[in-house]
């Protein structure tokens, strides 16, 4: 239980709801800002502007999964209010409060280290990625399905990464009767690869690798689809970005040359809200819950 707990979540989308819902369930007193247009009532949160909270008594900060932009503004797709998270916020806040974010940014780790508080980027986590994995998967089969006139099954498909996400998809889309190669650098993964019955190439070689390829699908969060790579697809390939923004493709090539390139990070709060939602929600219970037993002196 969270019981005695102060939280405030701060902005985000329809997965912050699962949140807030378990939270509550736990007992805890949550703070929503940026909620103001959510008609839901949860019992035990109330709905506050930034300017109202009273940061000196918050146990943790809750923000949405893409953080804050480079200036502190966090997505708020409940309020039409700017909400702008500051270093004098944080410092405002107990010593031991824990900022919770999905992934962060040279803006946010900068006021998290000068107030001197915790940041814990919950996709980092190796549980919460895999888990993810699985309403990405789906949400790339659908784009797959939508932006094609062929089918997955037969066709010729190159997965750029063997990551949590690169190695659920490759042998889903495998599963799907596709013939899929993948790409990676390190020795083991091109040994798990071919371990999975799938055909392995080293990413140097992704220029020769390519020339008969249906669907790319880069997980890489890096420059590595780049004009070079799009001249040699075939001129009906589709190309998937699943890595965060701004991807790994040179899209303006992309687009000169003719080929489709979609950008599509945070697929599971796209396709799965309540699903990624939960996942979430459950992970961060937990870590709650393992910060209030540590500050009590019951360290498990």
């Amino acid at each position: 239980m969270l019981t005695g707990m102060q939280i405030a979540v701060i902005g985000g989308d329809a997965r912050q709801l699962e949140i807030i819902r378990k939270l509550t369930e736990l007992d805890a007193r949550i703070s929503l800002i940026g909620f103001e247009q959510l008609d839901h009532a949860f019992t035990g949160a109330v709905k506050e502007k930034l300017d109202e909270v009273n940061f000196s008594n918050m146990d943790a900060l809750i923000l949405p999964v893409p953080g804050t932009d480079l200036e502190g503004q966090v997505e708020t797709i409940f309020s039409n209010e700017k909400v702008i998270i500051t270093g004098d916020m944080l410092e405002k806040t107990p010593e031991h409060c824990t900022i919770y974010s999905g992934i962060s940014n040279s803006y946010l780790n900068g006021i998290t280290t000068k107030s001197k508080r915790p940041l814990i980027q919950l996709f980092e986590r190796d549980d919460v990625a895999i888990y993810n994995s699985i309403p990405t998967v789906e949400g790339t089969i659908m784009m797959a399905i939508q932006h094609t006139d062929f089918t997955i099954h037969g066709s010729n498909i190159a997965i750029l990464g063997l990551g949590r996400v690169g190695m659920s998809v490759a042998r889903t889309f495998a599963a799907l009767g596709a013939k899929v190669k993948v790409g990676a650098r390190k020795s083991e993964h091109l040994a798990r690869i071919t371990e999975m019955g799938l055909t392995p190439f080293h990413l140097n070689d992704l220029v020769n690798e390519v020339k008969d390829t249906d669907i790319l699908i880069n997980t890489a969060p890096h420059l590595i689809v780049t004009a070079t790579v799009i001249s040699k697809l075939p001129a009906h390939s589709l190309i998937i970005d699943l890595a965060s923004k701004p991807g790994g493709t040179d899209f303006r090539y992309a687009e000169k040359r003719g080929i489709k390139a979609l950008l599509a990070p945070g697929l599971p709060g796209i396709v799965a809200p309540k699903t990624a939602g939960q996942i979430l929600a459950n992970v961060l219970s937990q870590l709650l819950q393992d910060d209030l037993s540590r500050r009590k002196g019951k360290v498990k």
